[in-house]
Protein backbone atom coordinates (compact mmCIF):
# COMPACT_ATOMS: atom_id res chain seq x y z
CA UNK A 1 0.00 0.00 0.00
CA UNK A 2 2.88 2.36 0.80
CA UNK A 3 4.38 1.72 -2.66
CA UNK A 4 1.12 2.69 -4.36
CA UNK A 5 0.94 5.86 -2.26
CA UNK A 6 4.46 6.95 -3.21
CA UNK A 7 3.91 5.96 -6.85
CA UNK A 8 0.80 8.17 -6.94
CA UNK A 9 2.68 11.07 -5.31
CA UNK A 10 5.58 10.79 -7.78
CA UNK A 11 3.27 10.57 -10.80
CA UNK A 12 1.12 13.48 -9.58
CA UNK A 13 3.99 15.87 -8.90
CA UNK A 14 5.80 14.70 -12.03
CA UNK A 15 2.75 15.68 -14.08
CA UNK A 16 2.58 19.06 -12.30
CA UNK A 17 6.28 19.66 -13.03
CA UNK A 18 5.84 18.81 -16.73
CA UNK A 19 2.83 21.14 -17.07
CA UNK A 20 4.65 24.00 -15.35
CA UNK A 21 7.84 23.47 -17.36
CA UNK A 22 5.84 23.58 -20.59
CA UNK A 23 3.58 26.50 -19.64
CA UNK A 24 5.83 28.94 -17.77
CA UNK A 25 7.63 31.58 -19.86
CA UNK A 26 11.20 30.88 -20.98
CA UNK A 27 13.62 33.37 -22.49
CA UNK A 28 16.32 32.86 -25.10
CA UNK A 29 18.88 35.40 -26.30
CA UNK A 30 19.10 34.80 -30.03
CA UNK A 31 19.79 36.39 -33.40
CA UNK A 32 16.83 36.14 -35.78
CA UNK A 33 17.90 34.98 -39.22
CA UNK A 34 14.63 34.35 -41.06
CA UNK A 35 10.85 34.15 -40.89
CA UNK A 36 8.55 32.06 -43.04
CA UNK A 37 5.06 30.61 -43.25
CA UNK A 38 4.40 26.91 -43.79
CA UNK A 39 1.36 24.63 -43.86
CA UNK A 40 1.47 22.16 -40.98
CA UNK A 41 -0.43 18.89 -40.58
CA UNK A 42 -2.25 18.74 -37.25
CA UNK A 43 -1.95 15.11 -36.15
CA UNK A 44 -4.34 13.91 -33.46
CA UNK A 45 -1.56 13.02 -31.02
CA UNK A 46 0.43 16.25 -31.52
CA UNK A 47 -2.54 18.64 -31.81
CA UNK A 48 -2.23 19.56 -28.11
CA UNK A 49 1.13 21.21 -28.88
CA UNK A 50 -0.46 23.61 -31.37
CA UNK A 51 -2.58 26.59 -30.45
CA UNK A 52 -6.26 26.84 -31.29
CA UNK A 53 -6.71 30.54 -32.10
CA UNK A 54 -10.19 30.13 -33.60
CA UNK A 55 -13.16 27.75 -33.54
CA UNK A 56 -12.29 26.26 -36.92
CA UNK A 57 -8.93 24.96 -35.72
CA UNK A 58 -10.46 21.95 -33.98
CA UNK A 59 -11.89 20.67 -37.27
CA UNK A 60 -8.94 21.44 -39.55
CA UNK A 61 -6.36 18.75 -40.36
CA UNK A 62 -3.75 21.34 -41.39
CA UNK A 63 -3.25 25.11 -41.46
CA UNK A 64 -0.66 27.78 -42.24
CA UNK A 65 1.67 28.58 -39.35
CA UNK A 66 4.23 31.37 -39.07
CA UNK A 67 7.76 30.44 -37.95
CA UNK A 68 10.74 32.42 -36.68
CA UNK A 69 14.21 31.01 -37.27
CA UNK A 70 16.97 32.10 -34.92
CA UNK A 71 20.49 31.23 -33.81
CA UNK A 72 21.72 31.20 -30.22
CA UNK A 73 24.97 32.78 -29.11
CA UNK A 74 26.66 29.34 -29.17
CA UNK A 75 25.65 28.87 -32.80
CA UNK A 76 22.83 26.37 -32.22
CA UNK A 77 19.67 26.98 -34.21
CA UNK A 78 16.19 27.30 -32.70
CA UNK A 79 12.85 27.62 -34.48
CA UNK A 80 9.77 29.19 -32.89
CA UNK A 81 6.17 29.09 -34.08
CA UNK A 82 4.15 32.30 -33.95
CA UNK A 83 0.53 31.56 -33.02
CA UNK A 84 -2.14 33.39 -31.07
CA UNK A 85 -3.15 31.73 -27.81
CA UNK A 86 -6.35 33.79 -27.50
CA UNK A 87 -8.20 32.76 -24.33
CA UNK A 88 -6.83 29.21 -24.30
CA UNK A 89 -4.10 27.48 -22.35
CA UNK A 90 -1.51 28.60 -21.43
CA UNK A 91 -3.19 31.91 -20.49
CA UNK A 92 -0.86 34.30 -22.33
CA UNK A 93 -3.80 36.03 -24.06
CA UNK A 94 -1.70 36.53 -27.17
CA UNK A 95 -3.61 38.25 -29.99
CA UNK A 96 -0.76 40.07 -31.77
CA UNK A 97 0.68 37.38 -34.05
CA UNK A 98 0.87 39.77 -37.01
CA UNK A 99 2.67 42.44 -34.95
CA UNK A 100 5.17 39.92 -33.58
CA UNK A 101 5.83 38.61 -37.08
CA UNK A 102 6.60 42.17 -38.19
CA UNK A 103 8.93 42.72 -35.22
CA UNK A 104 10.73 39.46 -36.01
CA UNK A 105 11.25 40.50 -39.64
CA UNK A 106 12.53 43.88 -38.52
CA UNK A 107 15.06 42.21 -36.19
CA UNK A 108 16.64 39.94 -38.83
CA UNK A 109 20.43 40.30 -38.83
CA UNK A 110 23.58 38.47 -39.93
CA UNK A 111 26.80 37.35 -38.23
CA UNK A 112 28.75 40.45 -39.23
CA UNK A 113 26.25 42.87 -37.68
CA UNK A 114 24.20 40.86 -35.16
CA UNK A 115 21.06 42.25 -33.56
CA UNK A 116 20.47 40.28 -30.37
CA UNK A 117 16.96 39.90 -29.01
CA UNK A 118 15.28 38.12 -26.13
CA UNK A 119 12.52 35.83 -27.35
CA UNK A 120 10.01 35.02 -24.62
CA UNK A 121 8.25 31.76 -25.36
CA UNK A 122 6.62 28.71 -23.85
CA UNK A 123 6.64 25.07 -24.90
CA UNK A 124 9.27 22.64 -26.18
CA UNK A 125 11.27 22.02 -29.32
CA UNK A 126 11.26 18.42 -30.52
CA UNK A 127 12.49 17.61 -34.02
CA UNK A 128 11.13 14.05 -34.01
CA UNK A 129 7.53 15.09 -33.26
CA UNK A 130 7.78 18.48 -35.05
CA UNK A 131 6.95 20.43 -31.88
CA UNK A 132 7.94 24.08 -31.69
CA UNK A 133 7.91 26.56 -28.80
CA UNK A 134 5.47 29.43 -29.29
CA UNK A 135 7.06 32.89 -29.29
CA UNK A 136 5.19 35.40 -27.14
CA UNK A 137 7.31 38.55 -27.36
CA UNK A 138 10.59 39.93 -28.72
CA UNK A 139 12.78 42.47 -26.96
CA UNK A 140 16.09 43.92 -28.15
CA UNK A 141 19.12 43.61 -25.85
CA UNK A 142 22.66 44.92 -25.94
CA UNK A 143 24.34 41.56 -26.42
CA UNK A 144 24.24 37.79 -25.90
CA UNK A 145 25.74 38.04 -22.40
CA UNK A 146 22.89 40.02 -20.86
CA UNK A 147 21.73 38.42 -17.62
CA UNK A 148 18.03 37.65 -17.50
CA UNK A 149 16.37 36.98 -14.15
CA UNK A 150 13.06 35.10 -14.46
CA UNK A 151 11.18 37.24 -11.94
CA UNK A 152 7.75 36.05 -13.02
CA UNK A 153 8.69 32.38 -12.67
CA UNK A 154 10.26 33.00 -9.26
CA UNK A 155 7.19 34.86 -8.02
CA UNK A 156 4.75 32.34 -9.51
CA UNK A 157 6.52 29.29 -8.09
CA UNK A 158 6.88 30.98 -4.69
CA UNK A 159 3.15 31.74 -4.54
CA UNK A 160 2.26 28.31 -5.93
CA UNK A 161 4.26 26.37 -3.36
CA UNK A 162 3.06 28.69 -0.59
CA UNK A 163 -0.52 27.83 -1.52
CA UNK A 164 0.32 24.11 -1.69
CA UNK A 165 1.99 24.33 1.73
CA UNK A 166 -1.00 26.17 3.23
CA UNK A 167 -3.42 23.58 1.83
CA UNK A 168 -1.28 20.70 3.09
CA UNK A 169 -1.02 22.21 6.60
CA UNK A 170 -4.78 22.74 6.82
CA UNK A 171 -5.47 19.28 5.48
CA UNK A 172 -3.07 17.77 8.03
CA UNK A 173 -4.77 19.63 10.87
CA UNK A 174 -8.22 18.59 9.63
CA UNK A 175 -7.10 14.97 9.32
CA UNK A 176 -5.61 14.94 12.81
CA UNK A 177 -8.70 16.60 14.33
CA UNK A 178 -11.48 14.84 12.41
CA UNK A 179 -10.44 11.89 10.31
CA UNK A 180 -7.81 10.19 12.49
CA UNK A 181 -10.08 10.01 15.59
CA UNK A 182 -12.89 8.60 13.47
CA UNK A 183 -10.60 5.97 11.98
CA UNK A 184 -9.33 5.11 15.44
CA UNK A 185 -12.91 4.66 16.67
CA UNK A 186 -13.69 2.42 13.71
CA UNK A 187 -10.50 0.47 14.29
CA UNK A 188 -11.28 0.12 18.00
CA UNK A 189 -14.77 -1.03 17.08
CA UNK A 190 -13.34 -3.72 14.81
CA UNK A 191 -10.94 -4.83 17.54
CA UNK A 192 -13.75 -4.93 20.10
CA UNK A 193 -15.96 -6.89 17.71
CA UNK A 194 -13.09 -9.28 17.04
CA UNK A 195 -12.48 -9.76 20.75
CA UNK A 196 -16.18 -10.40 21.33
CA UNK A 197 -16.30 -12.97 18.53
CA UNK A 198 -13.18 -14.65 19.87
CA UNK A 199 -14.65 -14.72 23.38
CA UNK A 200 -17.87 -16.32 22.11
CA UNK A 201 -15.85 -18.82 20.10
CA UNK A 202 -13.82 -19.75 23.17
CA UNK A 203 -17.00 -20.04 25.22
CA UNK A 204 -18.52 -22.36 22.63
CA UNK A 205 -15.38 -24.49 22.65
CA UNK A 206 -15.48 -24.70 26.44
CA UNK A 207 -19.11 -25.78 26.25
CA UNK A 208 -18.24 -28.48 23.73
CA UNK A 209 -15.30 -29.62 25.86
CA UNK A 210 -17.64 -29.90 28.89
CA UNK A 211 -19.92 -32.27 26.96
CA UNK A 212 -16.94 -34.30 25.74
CA UNK A 213 -15.74 -34.83 29.31
CA UNK A 214 -19.14 -36.30 30.19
Amino acid sequence: MAYLKWAFIIIFWGAIAVILQYSLPQRDIVRIVNTYEERQDLNDWTRIFWSEPDDQSTSLSNRDVQFIQAVRANGKPIVYRNEDTSWGWPPYFKFDTANLYTEANDAISDKDDPDWVVVTHYGWRNEFMSIFPNAVSIKHVEGPDVRIIPWFNILFLTVFFAIVWAIWVRWRRFRQAKIDPMLENVEDGFYAAGDAIEEKRNGFRRWLDSWKSK
